[in-house]
């Protein structure tokens, strides 16, 4: 069983990725002065809400089926199977950019190998991971998250003391909507912290998921708030927005070549859980999807060496390394990120209205409950649905991606699943009957014609 410690962990470590430092200049991109810690800030406890929602859906209804579960009760199967595919093709996305920036990281520290070849390695080297089996202990998840956070306090301190822990201007915005751009995108730095969810069955206690949650989202707020306003208070702000590698920069600004060192180990680290855990969230999801029939059987075909959905996992890195050769060669990696950004702010806005639905569905004793009625959960509702919006504002090309990937989902999840079903039900049948007629079925066996049962007269 789990502790709170490797819940922390685990929450955490999860969101943890290369592609949180992109995030994180992006957010200090739109402000004024040394102000990013605000948005983050801002932007944990909007999350510290959505939280709040998790651990209610997640009493109401403890599985390690997660949102599909929660969203399915309260929406429907329908609306709950397009919004999980879309946030499972998403976050593929996120795995594409984050094997993308990590392999500029390693090119920048290993010149004479190119990024294709680290994103080649990289990318076959989970996917035999993952295939094999191979699992990141709750011990190795404790060390590593809780390693990369003490190391990026350490990181700030230093930058602090280059500066002579002068700041300017901590408190400029440069305005409300400025506020409001950098909020919606620093979301992101928070994505997958609710993936723990799913554990609530691997617990002595299911409080320790919101527990757990809580507590992540604070460490990760405050980390997260230092490490950034340090990092664009060092390094000139728009090299740091138009680089994939801003930690690097930051690093090296610091710390000279040993700076270098320092953000590879840190990248790595903050990739293997990160890339591993997304790799695994995803297959299984495609291996649940195929055994109800909502996707082709052969997603749920298993190794029968290793016992793991190898043809899911396989389509999984298809699909990552073919998004990370196109963001390799047109590096609009930025699009991805304010698309997962998106898509995770309308999870969580579906998961504030599922609260409201869920309460009156289904009534029983709960051990978690939002306090204050219906005031959080719509606040969480409506503030993360506006923050979406904010976001396509922003982008128009992320909202471009989400709408025609909802728009392709619900017309597969319309027109293709049923007959998926279909077919999956007639097979099923004609087993049924071939097994009834093996086990002499009188019922199963087929007419005798009067030939037959007279031979001497043909």
């Amino acid at each position: 069983m789990l502790t709170l410690r490797t819940v922390v962990a685990t929450s955490a470590g999860l969101t943890l990725a290369s592609s949180s430092f992109v995030a994180a200049v992006q957010v200090a991109g739109f402000l004024a002065g040394d102000s990013a810690w605000l948005a983050i800030l801002v932007g944990g406890l909007l999350c510290l809400a959505a939280g709040a929602c998790f651990s209610e859906l997640n009493d109401i209804l403890p599985s390690a089926a997660g949102i599909r579960l929660y969203f399915g009760r309260a929406f429907g199967e329908k609306a709950a199977l397009t919004v999980s595919i879309l946030y499972m093709l998403v976050i593929m996305g996120v795995v594409g950019a984050e094997s993308f920036i990590l392999a500029k990281i390693l090119n920048h520290a290993i010149p004479w190998v190119a990024p294709l070849a680290w994103i080649v390695v990289l990318q076959v080297a989970a996917t035999l991971m993952n295939i094999r089996g191979i699992k990141i202990a709750g011990t190795f998840q404790d060390v590593i998250t809780y390693g990369l956070m003490i190391s990026m306090a350490l990181m700030s301190y230093w930058g602090l003391k280059n500066i002579d822990f002068q700041l300017a201007a901590p408190l400029a915005t440069g305005g409300a909507g400025s506020l409001f751009a950098a909020v919606a995108v620093g979301v992101f730095l928070f994505v997958g912290f609710e993936w723990v969810t799913p554990l609530a069955e691997e617990v002595t206690d299911s409080r320790l998921i919101s527990r757990g949650m809580f507590l992540a989202v604070g460490l990760l707020s405050v980390v997260y708030s230092l490490f950034t306003v340090v990092m664009a208070a060092n390094v000139p702000r728009e090299e740091l927005v138009g680089s994939p590698v801003p930690q690097l920069l930051f690093a090296r600004s610091v710390l000279g070549e040993a700076g270098v060192i320092w953000a590879v180990v840190v990248s790595l680290a903050a990739s293997i859980t990160t890339f591993n855990a997304g790799m695994i969230s995803i297959s299984r999801f495609f291996y649940a999807t195929a055994r109800e029939n909502a996707l082709p059987a052969v997603f749920s075909k298993i190794s029968v060496r290793y016992l793991t959905p190898w043809v899911s996992i396989l389509a999984v890195f298809a699909v990552g390394f073919t998004l990370s050769v196109i963001i390799l060669f047109t590096g609009k990696y930025l699009v991805l990120v304010n698309m997962a950004a998106a898509a995770e702010c309308m999870v969580y806005a579906l998961a504030g209205i599922s609260v409201l639905v869920l309460r009156k569905k289904i009534n029983r004793e709960r051990t978690f409950t939002i306090p204050w009625g219906p005031v959080i959960p719509v606040f969480t509702a409506a503030v993360f649905a506006f923050l979406a919006a904010g976001v396509f504002a922003t982008d128009p090309y992320a909202a471009v991606g989400i709408a025609s990937g909802l728009a392709v989902i619900w017309w597969y999840v319309s027109r293709v699943v049923p007959v998926l079903r279909e077919k999956a039900r007639a097979g099923r049948a004609l087993r049924s009957r071939k097994s009834r007629a093996g086990t002499g079925d009188p019922a199963m066996v087929p007419a005798v014609s009067k030939a037959e049962k007279r031979p001497d007269k043909v």
